[in-house]
């Protein structure tokens, strides 16, 4: 054989082994090896700084008389603590400081006190605080009879009924009827001398001698001139319909002269035929 000869088969021989190399690692299977990195985050606690502020304990209604167990000292954001607020550091007797005062606005539970939302005890304007814009504050007898059983309590509405004698003159002789009508309605109560002490029965209450309604002026004169002339009791109104949206309706008709219930009766009414007119002498 020629040398050429046998190079050639050596050069073909070498090319078909690389091309079986070559193809058997093109069938073999491919594992890729990827490294992942998690990145973790760590959040640190800030710590707050914190100081004590002056809050109540529970929720206070307009009238409401306050005692030390209403008050408490919480914790309270320093960044959020605002201008009226009460704290522990600067005025640690706060709590006996306004044992005592009448709660003017309604405070809710754990809500900070503010001085602007209380009549302290010793203000000699304590009721004049709790008037509503052009209101007028009138007191009334009551008693366990006129006063539904001595369950009014201060900001609660009220109906104020009177009960008065008429002298009725009939064809035989003039006799005396007694008569009622609601002079006010959805009246608020400002205060009322009553004291409710809980016990393990369920609670007593102490009825006082009078009640403070908050009437407009000429109520104010209603509320007189019905004292004059009978009995004033008042009649307790749910929560449900004694909101301001309610409506308000006075007998102040009664104060014109000429009325029959006004301050120029006599205090005489005639029944002819069934009708009732007025016998009054008149006035100026």
């Amino acid at each position: 054989m020629s040398p050429m000869r046998l190079i050639i088969l050596l050069g073909a021989a070498l090319a078909a082994m690389a091309a079986a190399i070559l193809v058997r690692n093109m069938a073999a299977p491919t594992t890729v090896t990827q490294t992942v990195t998690d990145t973790q985050t760590v959040i640190k606690d800030k710590e707050v700084s914190q100081v004590k502020v002056l809050v109540s304990r529970r929720d206070l209604a307009i009238g409401d008389r306050i005692a030390t167990g209403d008050l408490e000292w919480a914790p309270w954001p320093e960044a959020h603590v605002v201008e009226g607020y009460s704290t522990e550091t600067e005025n640690a007797d706060a709590i006996e400081k306004l044992a005592g005062s009448v709660v003017r606005i309604p405070i809710y539970n754990q809500e900070p006190i503010l001085k602007q939302k209380l009549v302290l005890a010793n203000d000699t304007s304590l009721m004049a605080a709790l008037l509503a814009p052009g209101m007028r504050a009138i007191s009334v007898e009551i008693s366990t009879e006129s006063a539904s059983g001595g369950f009014i309590l201060p900001n609660d509405k009220v109906d104020v009924i009177l009960t008065h004698e008429i002298e009725v003159q009939t064809e035989q002789a003039i006799t005396e009827r007694a008569v009622t009508t609601t002079i006010i309605k959805n009246v608020r109560v400002l205060a009322i001398d009553q004291v409710f002490r809980p016990d393990e029965n369920g609670g007593s209450s102490q009825i006082g001698n009078t009640a403070t309604l908050e009437v407009s002026a000429k109520e104010a004169e209603l509320v007189a001139l019905s004292q004059r002339m009978g009995t004033l009791s008042l009649s307790l109104r749910p929560w449900s319909d004694s909101s301001e949206s309610m409506a308000r309706d006075s007998r102040t008709d009664m104060l014109e002269v000429g009325n029959p219930y006004g301050s120029g009766h006599g205090g005489i009414t005639i029944y002819k035929n069934g009708q009732a007119a007025s016998a009054g002498l008149g006035g100026n």
